[in-house]
């Protein structure tokens, strides 16, 4: 029997990657490196106190949490101007439920981060896809002139951007800035791998009141399982999306976890600086095979395979490496991971 499903939801396929058992995963841009022994037992500790007052329902505002992350950002941030939530994606769903919504628009630029577009779909938003360049480009005259056409109540700019890897030059987020109506969106889920040199968008927070960085601790953090995101942005954004976010939205569990992360930072970042240098040699080797690469400010690379990217993907799977088909004709994206992974996807390429 057919369900009552919204019309412009019929058809659609839930976002997600592979999940597949194989010796070498490198599809979802996940940290390779497993939490360390230290890490696990500060998180156990942390915890195990909340346990005996499950009974009770947790700080509804993550008010210490929050403390915690501003901390960690730096920029001279407080606690008013920083909000926490379940993963980046649904701090992006509370930042289009509040801002934009039924008979508003919000407008990006892919290929990028393909949940935006469904996000946008979930919650009655219209949706403008403004492209990049053919080299994946975007300039701020290009961004400009799509954000003066459209009018959007809400811009998305990812940077890095995925699946590109490359992070926006930062006139280009000055210009969308003087340029939109409303709210501007810079998801920088993968800023921690940025290259030396390259700024946030956090400097620009003072003075922009309608911008909104978000990020995540899934990536760097190695806290995926963990699933915490969070933004930063004007006090009045905060306050905003409290109007919208469900009660009690994060867990006592989740919080603990996430603070005891925070506090370990140091050990658990000690990976970033190792994937990067497997992200650049990954990189260097390709372009030193003939293939076309993106720039990568991530941690991973997008490489043209030459061909079609389904079969190129197979080839790669039926040798025990797992990557990432983002749906762009005769391209793959794959995960810097470990030295011994990059081995794996190298000698598979080969």
């Amino acid at each position: 029997m057919s369900l009552p499903i919204r019309d412009d939801l019929r058809g659609l396929t839930p976002y997600g990657a592979p999940q597949l058992d194989v010796p070498v995963r490198l599809n979802t841009n996940e940290n390779s490196y497993p939490v360390p022994d230290s890490v696990v037992e500060a998180i156990g500790k942390a915890v195990q106190a909340e346990l005996r007052d499950l009974n009770r329902y947790p700080d509804r505002d993550a008010v210490a949490l929050r403390a915690d992350l501003a901390a960690y950002l730096g920029h001279g941030l407080s606690v008013e101007q920083v909000w926490a939530a379940n993963g980046s994606n649904e701090i992006q769903q509370q930042l289009l439920q509040v801002f934009a919504g039924p008979g508003r628009t919000a407008l990006g630029f892919t290929p990028a981060y393909s949940m935006h577009p469904l996000l946008a779909k979930g919650t009655g938003t219209a949706w403008v896809d403004g492209y990049r360049a053919e080299d994946f480009g975007l300039s701020a005259a290009h961004a400009v002139e799509q954000v003066e056409r459209h009018r959007p109540d809400v811009v998305f700019l990812c940077s890095p951007n995925n699946p590109t890897g490359t992070a926006l030059d930062p006139a280009v987020i000055a210009a969308v800035l003087d340029a939109a109506p409303g709210m501007v969106v810079v998801d920088e889920a993968y800023a921690e791998f940025a290259r030396e040199g390259t700024p946030s968008a956090l400097g620009v927070l003072p003075g922009h009141p309608r911008l909104v960085v978000t990020r995540t601790m899934s990536k760097a953090f190695g806290f995926a399982g963990g699933r915490l995101g969070y933004l930063a942005a004007d006090p009045e954004v905060v306050d905003a999306v409290q109007l919208v976010r469900l009660p009690y939205h994060l867990s006592s569990l989740t919080q603990a976890a996430a603070r005891a992360a925070l506090a370990h930072r140091g050990a658990l970042l000690a990976t970033v600086e190792a994937i990067k240098e497997q992200r650049d040699r990954i990189v260097a080797t390709l372009r030193s095979r003939g293939f076309r690469v993106a720039d990568s400010d991530a941690n991973f690379v997008l490489y043209e395979t030459g061909g079609d990217q389904k079969k190129a993907w197979r080839d790669l799977l039926d040798r025990g490496v797992l990557v990432r088909d983002v749906g762009l004709p005769g391209w793959l994206r794959v995960t810097a991971g470990t030295a011994a992974e990059t081995d794996a996807f190298l000698e598979a390429l080969s």
